[in-house]
C-alpha cells in the first residue's frame, strides 16, 4: 500500500466512525482536524509550523513526562509527580522535600534536579523511504527487523555525532508503515524552582489516584539551564537560564464547561490496533501478574520502612511508580471485564474474516494474518511463567543484581564482533550507563533491596516442571534457605559502592567472573538462557509487528478511514471541550472541583492532610484574583474530553487562544482501558487548573515573583477572572 495514504488522518473502532475528540495526532495532521469549527481561535500554523516558531516550541519532554516553557528565562511547569523523582533524590530525613516542598527565592538557590533532562524538539521529518531501503527485498521478518534497526542506529548516530547536545529518535508509526525522525536538543541542567508540599502536590495519594472528583495540586516549577551560547550541557555554575523561542502565556479569561481545550505532549504507549490475542494476553496474564508483583513489593517496602524515615524517602520514587502502575493495570482489568472487551474484539475479527473470505484474492493476501498472530501467542505461552521470572530478575530483584547483571551483559555484548552486536552497543554505551549509576543509588535502601531479591528467588523456586530455571537450582540446593544465600551474597558484594561499581563496567566478562561475586555469578550462569529469551522475544516482536502491519493495511482497505498512529513517546496533539461525565447510572460528575472540596476531604492525616495555611486562606476567602465566578471559589481541577495516556503527565492544557489554562496529570478510573480503545462517553483527562497553580504559588507559598516572571498581571483585592 502507498505509504502516503497513512499520512492522512484516521479514526477507526470496531467498524464505526470515532468521536471527533479521539486521537493522539501527529503535529503534521492537525490541519485536517477542523479545529476552527470546534472553536479554535488561532491558526493551526500557530500551533505547529516547521518554518517559524510556534506553540510546539514551548513543549519539552521531561523525566518520563512532559513540561512547557512559561517564561523567557527557561521556567517550565510540569506535574508534581513528574518532578517527584528529583525531589526524592535530593531529600533526606533531615531535609524532606517530598513532605515539605521546596522554594528557591533566589535563582542562585535553585536546586539541581539530579538525572533530569529536558528534550526540546528541533526537527521532525519522514524518513520512511530511507529506512525501508535498508531491508528492500528481504522477506524474513527477523532479518528485516535487524537490518532496519541497524539502519536506524546508523542514521541516529551520524546526527548525534555532530553535537553533544543532540539526541535522535527515529520512531516507527503504524507498525512500520511509516518512520519519522525526531531531532532533540537535550538540556542536562534542570533545576527545581518551586514544588508544593506533598499535602498539596500529592493530596489524596493512592486513594484518589485516577479518581474523580480530584483535589490534587499536581504541579511544580523547574528551570532549564544552558551554556551562555544556548547549548545543552551538564550542570555547571557557569550555565545560565535557557532562552526559549516560545513560551506559553497564562490565560486571562475564565474557563467554563464546554470551552475548547487542547494538549500537546509526549504520550508513551497505546495498543488500539492490537488483536484479541494481545488483549487476552494482557487481561489474563500480564496485568494480573504485574498487579500481584507490584502489590507484594509495595507491602514489603511499607513494612521495612515503617520506622525508618530515611528508608521511606529512599524507596518513595519506586513505591509511587509501582502504586500508580498497579492501579492503572487494575483499572484496565476491570474495564476490560465490564465492557467484555475481548468478546467485542473477537466479534469484530469475525466480521473482518468474513470480509477477507468474501474475495479469493483478499483471502490469499490477508487470510493468514489472524491465525498466524494466534500461533505466535500460543508459542509465547509455552514458557510464559519462566519468562516472567527472567524479566523480574532483570528489573524487580534489587539494585545490586540489576547493576551487576547489566555490567556482565554489556561486557558480553562488547566481546562480540561488531557485526553481531545489537545496534547501539559501543564504548559510548558504557559511558552513558556509568553516568546514570549515581541515580540508581539515590533510591537504594539495602533492606528493601535484599527483600526484593528474596521474593524473586522464591518465585523462581516455585516454577513448575518444564519451566524451571535450572541454572539457578544451586541456590536452592546448596544453601539452607534463600534468605541465607541473599545474606551471603550481599556480604560478599561491593555493588553498593558507586565508585567500585563504575570500575566493573570497564572489565571483561572473564574478569567479572573472576571476582566471585555471587550476584554477578547469577547473571553469568543464566546468560545462555537470557540469550535464548532475548532471541525468542526479538523473533516474536519482529514477526508480530510484520503481521500487525499487514493487519492495518487490511483494515484500511476494508474500512477506508483515516488513521492516527499508536502513541510511542513522540509529540502528539489532542483536543476536546471541558466536559463532565456519567460514571454510573443516575450519577453525573461536574467538570470542576474547588478549594472547598479540598477542605471537605481534609482529615488532618495523610493523604488527606491539607496544610493549615490553605485552610486559613479558604476560611478568610483570601482567593485574590483566582476565584471562579461560577464556583464562587478557587477551581482546583477540571475534566475535559482530550485523549491522553502515560507520558502526557505535565502536558500544558491550552484554550482556544493557545494560552495555558492547566496542566494535565491523570485520566479517570472508569476509562482505564483507554490505551486499548477510546470511549467518548467515559474517557476524560484530569488537569490541575492554572488558577489553582497561581493561587497556591502566590497566596500559599508567597512566591508572587514566579507569577511576575510568567507575565501574569497580579491584581489587588478579591477579583475574579471575568
Amino acid at each position: 500500500m502507498n505509504k502516503l495514504l497513512f499520512i492522512f488522518l484516521f479514526t477507526f473502532l470496531f467498524g464505526g466512525l470515532l468521536n471527533a475528540q479521539e486521537g493522539m495526532w501527529l503535529l503534521t495532521q492537525i490541519d485536517d482536524l477542523n479545529l476552527e469549527e470546534k472553536g479554535l481561535e488561532i491558526a493551526t500554523n500557530e500551533i505547529y509550523n516547521p518554518e517559524k516558531p510556534a506553540l510546539y516550541n514551548a513543549i519539552v519532554q521531561l523525566g518520563g513526562g512532559t513540561a512547557s516553557f512559561v517564561s523567557e528565562d527557561g521556567l517550565i511547569i510540569t506535574n508534581h509527580h513528574v518532578a517527584y523523582g528529583a525531589l526524592q533524590r535530593v531529600s533526606s530525613a533531615e531535609t524532606d522535600y517530598l513532605t515539605n516542598g521546596f522554594l528557591a527565592r533566589e535563582r542562585a538557590n535553585e536546586m539541581q534536579a539530579p538525572g533530569y533532562q529536558a528534550r526540546l524538539l528541533m526537527e521532525m521529518k519522514d524518513v520512511t523511504e530511507e529506512v525501508n531501503k535498508a531491508a528492500k527485498g528481504v522477506t524474513d521478518p527477523t532479518e528485516k527487523d535487524k537490518l532496519i534497526n541497524e539502519k536506524i542506529f546508523k542514521m541516529s548516530d551520524a546526527l548525534e555525532k555532530k553535537s553533544d547536545d543532540i539526541d535522535v529518535y527515529i520512531a516507527e508509526m503504524y507498525n512500520g508503515m511509516q518512520y519519522v525522525q525526531y531531532v532533540y536538543k537535550v538540556f542536562k541542567d534542570v533545576r527545581i524552582v518551586y514544588a508544593p508540599p506533598g499535602s498539596i502536590g500529592k493530596y489524596g495519594g493512592d486513594i484518589d489516584n485516577w479518581m474523580w472528583p480530584r483535589h490534587t495540586g499536581d504541579f511544580s516549577f523547574l528551570r532549564v539551564y544552558a551554556t551562555a551560547d544556548g547549548n545543552g550541557a551538564e550542570y555547571s555554575e557557569d550555565n545560565v537560564p535557557y532562552k526559549p523561542k516560545v513560551w506559553l502565556k497564562v490565560a486571562s479569561d475564565d474557563l467554563d464547561d464546554g470551552d475548547l481545550t487542547f494538549i500537546m505532549g509526549y504520550p508513551g504507549f497505546t495498543t488500539r490496533y492490537r488483536t484479541s490475542n494481545s488483549a487476552r494476553w494482557n487481561l489474563e496474564n500480564n496485568y494480573p501478574s504485574n498487579i500481584r508483583t507490584f502489590n507484594e513489593i509495595i507491602d514489603m517496602m511499607d513494612i521495612l520502612t515503617e520506622n525508618d524515615p530515611e528508608g521511606k524517602i529512599k524507596v518513595a520514587g519506586l513505591r509511587s511508580g509501582l502504586a500508580n502502575a498497579e492501579k492503572n493495570y487494575r483499572g484496565k482489568v476491570e474495564g476490560m471485564q465490564k465492557t467484555h472487551y475481548v468478546k467485542k474484539k473477537l466479534k469484530f475479527e469475525k466480521e473482518f474474516t468474513t470480509w477477507v473470505n468474501g474475495d479469493a484474492e483478499r483471502s490469499e493476501q490477508y487470510g493468514h494474518i489472524l491465525p498466524d498472530i494466534e500461533k505466535l501467542y500460543v508459542k509465547l505461552d509455552q514458557t510464559r511463567l519462566r519468562d516472567d521470572q527472567i524479566g523480574n530478575l532483570q528489573g524487580l530483584s534489587g539494585t545490586q543484581l540489576a547493576i551487576g547483571g547489566r555490567a556482565y551483559l554489556i561486557a558480553k555484548e562488547l566481546e562480540k564482533p561488531k557485526k553481531e552486536r545489537k545496534p547501539g552497543y559501543s564504548e559510548k554505551t558504557i559511558e552513558k550507563v556509568v553516568n546514570q549509576l549515581q541515580y540508581s543509588y539515590m533510591g537504594y535502601f539495602e533492606p528493601v533491596d535484599k527483600a526484593m531479591l528474596v521474593r524473586s528467588l522464591i518465585e523462581v523456586n516455585e516454577l513448575p516442571d518444564g519451566q524451571r530455571i535450572e541454572e539457578l537450582q544451586y541456590i536452592f540446593d546448596d544453601y539452607p534457605s534463600i534468605e541465607a544465600f541473599v545474606e551471603k551474597a550481599y556480604a560478599a558484594s561491593n555493588l553498593d559502592d558507586l565508585e567500585y561499581t563504575k570500575k566493573i563496567f570497564t572489565m571483561s566478562s572473564k574478569e567479572l567472573e573472576a571476582l566471585n561475586n555471587p550476584l554477578i555469578e547469577m547473571t553469568a550462569k543464566v546468560y545462555p538462557l537470557l540469550q535464548e529469551y532475548e532471541v525468542n522475544y526479538s523473533q516474536f516482536g519482529a514477526e508480530v509487528t510484520d503481521l500487525r502491519k499487514q493487519y492495518i493495511t487490511a483494515l484500511y482497505e476494508w474500512q477506508g478511514s483515516d488513521m492516527y498512529p499508536d502513541a510511542n513517546s513522540t509529540i502528539r496533539f489532542t483536543a476536546g471541550p471541558v466536559m463532565g461525565y456519567e460514571p454510573t447510572d443516575a450519577v453525573w460528575y461536574k467538570p470542576f472541583t474547588s478549594l472547598r472540596g479540598v477542605l471537605q476531604k481534609n482529615t488532618g492525616e495523610e493523604p488527606f492532610d491539607a496544610p493549615k495555611k490553605l485552610a486559613k486562606l479558604y476560611k478568610k476567602k483570601d482567593f485574590g484574583q483566582w476565584m471562579d465566578p461560577d464556583l464562587d471559589d478557587v477551581p482546583v481541577a477540571f475534566l475535559h474530553q482530550c485523549d491522553i495516556t502515560g507520558g502526557n503527565s505535565g502536558s500544558p492544557v491550552m484554550n482556544a487562544k493557545g494560552e495555558i489554562i492547566g496542566v494535565a496529570f491523570d485520566g479517570n478510573y472508569e476509562a482505564m482501558i483507554g490505551d486499548w480503545q477510546y470511549d467518548p462517553i467515559l474517557q476524560r483527562t484530569i488537569s490541575v487548573d492554572m488558577r489553582y497553580v497561581l493561587f497556591v504559588t502566590e497566596k500559599f507559598a508567597d512566591a508572587g515573583f514566579i507569577l511576575d516572571e510568567m507575565g501574569v498581571q497580579r491584581k489587588a483585592g478579591l477579583q475574579t477572572m471575568k
